[in-house]
């Protein structure tokens, strides 16, 4: 099955907390950087700027009803 972008945080450390709520729920979860030189000069190499988090396609609507109503 295909991953797809369920989502697009600001950090590393949102889209990991973001994961972990969706693994409490079974939903199998990662993350990339959609930009990765957008955050180099803030936080360290790697840390900030655009992070997509990617779920299977076939747990995407039960995903998106996890996110946080501000998502």
């Amino acid at each position: 099955m295909a991953r797809v972008t369920l989502t697009v945080v600001s950090t590393d450390l949102e889209a990991e907390m973001l994961c972990g709520e969706l693994r409490e729920h079974g939903i199998e979860c990662s993350y990339e950087k959609t930009n990765p030189a957008a955050g180099l000069g803030m936080y360290g190499v790697g840390q900030a700027g655009p992070t997509a988090v990617l779920v299977e396609e076939d747990q995407l609507d039960e995903a998106r009803k996890l996110l946080p109503d501000s998502q």
